[in-house]
Formats: C-alpha cells, structure tokens, sequence
C-alpha cells in the first residue's frame, strides 16, 4: 500500500464535496487530488489524473454514481472505487456489490471510519459499511434454491460473521484472539471456497444462504 492515498471526490452538492475534502485534507497518509461536481466531469478527471480511490456519489446529475463507476471500472480497473449513498439504498448498490465496486459507506459516516474505510479499500479489502449491508439484504429476493454446498470450519464461520461488520482484519484478530496474518488466512479461505471475489459479495452470498445472520 502507498504511503500516500491519492483521492478524487465526486458529489454534485457543492458543500457535501468540500466538506468532505476539507476533512479528509487534515487525514495524515491521504491527499485529495481532485474534485469533480457530476459524473461526467468525474470520470474525464479520473482517467486524467489516476487517483488511488475515487469516491463517488451515487445520485447526480448527468452521469449517476452507478453508470460513472461501472465505466470506470471497465476503463481504467485499478482505480479502486467507494460509492457515497444516502440513507435509501436501492437496487443500483446491489448491482454495483455485483460488479465488484470495493465500498460502500453512508453519507452520515464520521471521519474517522471514513478513513478506515479508505484504508481498508487502500489494501484491497472490499468495505460494504453494515447499515447498507442490512438495507442490501433487506432488498435482496429470497432465493428457493437448496443451499450451498459449502464446508467452512467454525472458525471460518466466526470469522465470516466478525467479517459483516466494519471491523477491520487486525480489530477481527483481536476479538478472535489470534494474529492478524491468521484472519486474513481465515478470509482467504472463505472467499475460495464461497467463490466469491471479495469480503462483500461474500458476506452478501453468505447472508443470502442463511449460513451468517446479521446482528440487530
């Protein structure tokens, strides 16, 4: 990971844009190098300058959140991507969990898990934050197919349940008493063997099959 997290921000709302580089602007390890007021404007800047992550909104004019990403993904793939939604979360965030989009955090997030969502991105751990992950599910259509047949270990198991909360690996470590490098062990097994690409869609898959439960 870069000592430096290179950031484009990409918001119609004038004030929630600036807010958020104003902050994020006093965040040791991260530089805000960009901002972009739509999604068209977003996505010619972003292919201009190759940020590290860009952080997008996912309602604006032009050019939305979804489309703006998903051709940014196609372009231009190692830009990592984090959505930016409000409190309704709709259909395009569960496509976007489809395409592999890294996070996802609500516009109400503090500073501070903000940036851990951005480091969390940064070293290549997908951050779906937990009350979009419950809205997610929540719209998610029950699926009458038998269950997986998939043989994870208790540990797994636990670790898959910490891992559908916006703990980080080393805050997982320490609730499972273990190190972190063991975590991350546990986190690669369980995306091999739910076939899944990243730690939401294997939580989603997980929640889906029944085989987690979120906690209330």
């Amino acid at each position: 990971m870069p000592d430096t997290i290179r950031l484009l921000i990409v918001d119609d709302h004038a004030v929630v844009r600036k807010g958020l580089a104003m902050v994020l602007r006093l965040e040791p390890g991260l530089e805000v190098i960009g901002e972009a007021q739509n999604g068209r404007a977003g996505l010619e800047m972003a292919r201009s300058i190759q940020p590290d992550i860009v952080l997008v909104d996912l309602v604006m004019p032009e050019i939305d959140g979804q489309e703006m990403a998903l051709a940014l993904r196609k372009s231009n793939p190692e830009i990592k991507i984090m959505m930016l939604t409000g409190t309704e979360v709709d259909d395009r965030v569960i496509d976007l969990v489809a395409a592999g989009i890294e996070g996802y955090v609500l516009k109400n997030i503090e500073p501070a898990e903000l940036m851990g969502a951005l480091r969390a991105v940064m070293r290549g751990e997908a951050y779906l934050h937990p009350d979009v992950m419950k809205r997610v599910v929540a719209r998610l259509k029950p699926q009458p197919s038998q269950p997986p047949s998939v043989s994870l270990t208790a540990r797994e198991l636990e670790a898959l349940e910490w891992m559908a909360t916006a703990s980080t690996y080393k805050q997982i470590a320490v609730q499972l008493n273990v190190g972190e490098e063991t975590v991350r062990s546990h986190a690669k097994s369980i995306l091999k063997k739910l076939n899944q690409p990243n730690r939401a869609q294997a939580v989603l898959f997980a929640l889906k099959a029944g085989m987690i439960r979120l906690n209330s």
